[in-house]
């Protein structure tokens, strides 16, 4: 064998025999245990970074190792191909959407098999394919028959020049994210997954551990988010009456002002009321207030999210109309606040500045009254500055509140429901943050709506039979609204009631329709009958499988997917539960977040604004005492730059190529790396030394195989008895091997990798005679590093193991058995315990294993260390930890 590691001659060699032999081809085989393991899929935007690397090396060594346990394991890829980047680039580039994604397509899958990942690539899926897409269309139609989709109107985000519809994060400063244009309100019609009517059911498996379908293999933080996204309220609907009119007489709203309260113990503290920019009330006082038309005008600019309006200054500004109290009479003063929602109940709130931090901070900025109504034992209320306490709905007693004076937060929120309800103004109520899912889009590149347009009966279904409604993919956006609307041969169609000529639906579909259930097509890839099938039962049954739960078994991807995608993804699955399809209620047992890639970035900040990022072959480094970066200084003209630890980035000028690292290193260095750097769920800090490292250690591997190989192919069958020293290292791997397979069961791989490197020091430090025992010994170790080592570093570890004569006892390294650790290894006769005189360390000595107090402390005075450092003088005392150490104190 070659005495030099050559990385790409290993790599090339691996590969092309799993190529021939179909290697990761997966069946549905009754006969073994399944494991479903799952990456997020990617979007094609031409090449993998380092965290699609980090990604799917977790994912296959998942794989491989529970494979080598005998599991029938898969693990898919594909594509989530639709959505606005391929748009832009299309723009950018003058070619079709399609031309480029499917060329960035194949060039990704080249990267991801140069990284060798046991992917069966006979499920691969793209998002794009009308193979697919017909499922999109064929399930929506499902819903639209159910009633789970509709179609209304609502108000949405409208770019003028892009022509289209904005989602609320893609409106900065309020203009559009792309074009730069001022966003305007419009109401048009488009299509809406009722979502909202499997809240319950989504929010108990991330909240309620009795719940059969508990989702306790998420990590916390993650049914958290899920948690606050879904929004649960309950609390208080009521209304404030009003005599307010609109220009033909009518009462607006029907003479009430309608608002949501969690804290209706708080009703009596009401000094003023706040509505959206576009509640009926504000629009009605603005019609005669041209300072309060150009302040709604203003906040129609500003932010449409609640993360935004939770950041925003607070303002506000009177309409000089006023509602009534419904319990106390009181005039109420309305007001317009820009951190009001429309779309959130009813576009209103009650302000109780005296125990809510929002309304605190808004009555301080505009001299509104304070009057405080929950009082806490012990604690001083002062109007001069906000406490934390004001709030506490747990220790509070209603105060100067009338009828509930004196009543906790339950009994008080009961009683006032009770008095409204007497006067028909208000109810118990539950609401949502959650919100029904718009999938409609003004886009070229996604799926398109299977609906027909007809003068007559309107929006009609496309028929099952006429699926798919095929996307021409030979568009080039060019920015002026949907190309669709411009290709008469897609528009053209006849209407399926009539026969009449009609007009076909331009909108497509949000891309997250695309990636809310790829995961079950994976298990049938090639079924053009029918959406899911057999193979969906297989890998995602609705019971526990022997090592994983109900469903996909281990899903992985980042934490920025931690929301809405799998919350489509859980309602998407139900609505599939539903209608017959699947027997599962939630895709995903298991989830593992894997942390973000971070390397140091280099930037300055023109005076222009902004923030200028370079890459660090243009900067000379500054290091303080330690060697630590701290700063650095422009090539070009000596700028000052800062230093920061970052995302890894194009953007910041600090991404590091996978390609580049796998042609001068291998992808196996690129791996290992990637591993060990950090446990899976935390960032892992980029770092070039860390690199060399890890290459490093594959060269010591693979010098050890070429130093011992002969030794190792023509070692004997291990004997019954072994010498000490055989015997130490035989301890010392099975040792690491029951470590190693306990982090294994736990997703530890850096700990894996660290084991895997103990292993090889033991190797290596082995003075082994060269008799049959020692050989045997040294090949049982290789063996155990080769299998502990392959899923992290498959190319290298296949390449030994043929090479030293394993693949011809043990079979393939793919489906090799998992090494079982020798419990009669880790017993030892002897043990080895670190000695010291006077509490210095001077050596060791051995001991017998069962060796009690007196045998351990006569074995350290009879040391030759002893004797010479303990000077000739007599021993005060001798102190013995058990297993670890003899201290002789003098």
């Amino acid at each position: 064998m070659n005495e030099k590691y050559a990385p790409a001659e290993v790599e090339s060699a691996a590969q092309a025999h799993w190529t021939a032999t179909d290697a990761y081809r997966v069946t549905e085989d009754q006969t073994k245990p399944k494991f479903y393991a799952c990456s997020m899929l990617p979007y094609p935007s031409g090449k993998l970074h380092m965290g699609h690397v980090r990604n799917y090396t977790i994912n296959d060594m998942l794989t491989r190792q529970l494979r080598m346990k005998g599991m029938n394991v898969l693990m898919p890829m594909g594509w989530d191909a639709f959505g606005l980047p391929a748009e832009n680039a299309a723009m950018k580039n003058k070619v079709p959407p399609a031309q480029w994604t499917y060329s960035n397509i194949a060039h990704m899958k080249g990267q991801m098999q140069a990284m060798g990942l046991a992917i069966d690539w006979s499920r691969e899926v793209a998002t794009c394919d009308p193979t697919y897409y017909k499922w999109n269309q064929w399930l929506f139609l499902k819903m639209l028959d159910k009633g789970i989709a509709e179609r209304r109107t609502q108000v949405v985000n409208w770019d003028p020049v892009d022509q289209t519809v904005l989602a609320n994060e893609q409106v900065i400063d309020g203009r559009g994210w792309r074009s730069g244009a001022l966003i305007e309100k419009r109401e048009i019609p488009g299509y809406y997954l009722k979502i909202t009517g499997y809240a319950d059911e989504l929010l108990s498996a991330v909240t309620n551990p009795d719940d059969p379908h508990y989702l306790a293999g998420w990590p916390e933080r993650v049914r958290l988010m899920q948690e606050n996204w879904i929004g649960k309220s309950e609390g208080l609907r009521f209304a404030f009456p009003h005599t307010i009119r609109d220009g033909s007489g009518a009462l607006i709203n029907d003479g009430r002002l309608w608002v949501f309260t969690t804290r209706a113990d708080t009703i009596m503290g009401v000094t003023f009321c706040a509505v959206a920019p576009e509640h009926p009330l504000a629009a009605h006082a603005a019609a005669s207030n041209p300072a309060l038309a150009a302040f709604i005008a203003e906040c129609q600019h500003g932010g449409h999210t609640e993360a935004e309006l939770a950041t925003q200054e607070k303002k506000g500004l009177p309409t000089g109309l006023v509602v009534t109290h419904p319990l106390t009479g009181a005039q109420v003063e309305v007001w317009v606040g820009n951190y009001v929602l429309m779309s959130y109940g009813d576009g209103a709130v009650m302000g109780v500045p005296a125990h809510d931090e929002r309304d605190f901070a808004f009555a301080k900025k505009y001299g509104l009254p304070i009057r405080q109504v929950i009082a806490v034992d012990g604690e001083t209320y002062s109007t001069d500055a906000w406490a934390e306490w004001y709030a506490d709905k747990q220790r509070g007693r209603c105060v100067d509140s009338g009828v509930i004076d004196g009543l906790d937060y339950k009994a008080a929120v009961d009683k006032i429901a009770e008095l409204l309800a007497a006067q028909g103004l208000g109810e118990k109520k539950t609401t949502w943050r959650l919100r029904d899912w718009g999938v409609s889009r003004q886009r070229y590149w996604g799926t398109p709506i299977p609906i027909i347009h007809c003068d007559e009966h309107g929006a009609v279904p496309v028929p099952e039979a006429d699926l798919p409604v095929v996307l021409p993919e030979d568009c080039i956006p060019d920015g002026s609204g949907n190309p669709l609307n411009k290709r008469a041969d897609f528009l053209a169609a006849s209407c399926p009631v009539c026969g009449k000529a009609a007009r076909r639906e331009t909108d497509t579909m949000d891309t997250f329709v695309d990636s809310s259930w790829y995961f079950m097509r994976y298990c049938d890839p090639q079924n053009a009958e029918v959406m899911v099938a057999e193979g969906t039962q297989y890998w995602m049954p609705p019971v526990a499988s022997p090592a994983g739960g109900p469903g996909m078994d281990q899903y992985i991807g980042g934490i920025e997917h931690a929301i809405l995608h799998l919350l489509y993804a859980r309602f998407w699955t139900k609505v599939m539960r539903d209608l017959g399809l699947v027997q599962v209620s939630e895709p995903f047992t298991k989830l593992l977040t894997q942390g973000m890639v971070l390397k140091g970035a280099f930037s300055h900040k023109p005076a222009e604004g902004g923030k200028h990022y370079h890459w660090e072959h243009e900067v000379d480094v500054i290091t303080n005492e330690h060697g630590q970066v701290v700063g650095g200084k422009l090539k070009a003209d000596g700028t000052p730059l800062d230093y920061e630890m970052t995302t890894m980035s194009k953007s910041k000028n600090n991404g590091v190529d996978p390609q580049e690292l796998i042609d001068r290193y291998g992808a196996d260095t690129a791996r290992l790396f990637v591993m060990f750097a950090s446990p899976p769920e935390q960032t892992l800090e980029w770092n070039d030394a860390g690199v060399e490292g890890a290459h490093r250690f594959l060269r010591r591997v693979w010098a050890f195989g070429a130093k011992h190989a002969d030794a190792l192919r023509d070692a004997a069958a291990m004997p019954a008895a072994l010498p000490d020293d055989a015997k130490a290292l035989r301890h010392e791997v099975h040792s690491v091997l029951k470590q190693i397979s306990f982090d294994y069961e736990r997703m530890q791989y850096n700990t894996v990798v660290s084991g895997a490197m103990k292993l090889l020091n033991a190797l290596e430090g082995f003075k082994g005679d060269g008799s049959a025992a020692a050989n045997a010994v040294l090949r049982e170790g290789a063996s155990v590093l080769l299998r502990t080592l392959y899923p992290a570093c498959p190319h290298i570890a296949q390449g030994l193991w043929v090479e030293l004569g394993f693949a011809a006892e043990l079979g393939e390294l793919l489906d090799a058995p998992w090494p079982q650790v020798d419990e009669a290894a880790l017993k030892l006769d002897q043990i080895e315990l670190v000695l010291q005189i006077g509490g210095k360390t001077r050596g060791t000595i051995r001991v017998p294993a069962n060796a009690d107090k007196a045998a351990i402390e006569a074995a350290a005075l009879a040391s030759p260390e002893f004797a010479k450092f303990g000077e000739g003088k007599p021993a005060k005392k001798v102190v013995v930890v058990p297993g670890r150490l003899v201290n002789v104190v003098v």
